[in-house]
């Protein structure tokens, strides 16, 4: 399966589904660039720390892909 980034059209359905940034502390990594990662990931079945830098931290790509698993990000979607 080829992996294609998020189109502008499906970010916009998708970006309401995120829970908010904390409102203090440390900046949150950009969940687009972020989201990207994860589907590039689950798309090619490489391993996290392979994916690609464009995307940001894998570390992060991976905490963000357990913790919106916990909260139920990928169910609502």
């Amino acid at each position: 399966m080829k992996f294609e980034e998020l189109t502008d059209e499906e970010w916009e359905l998708i970006e309401p589904l995120l829970p908010p940034p904390a409102p203090t502390g440390r900046p949150r990594a950009d969940d687009r660039k972020t989201l990207n990662g994860i589907f590039y990931v689950l798309t090619t079945g490489c391993k996290w720390m392979d994916m690609p830098g464009e995307y940001g931290s894998y570390v992060t790509a991976w905490r963000r892909f357990r913790r919106w698993q916990e909260e139920g990000v990928w169910d609502a979607m």
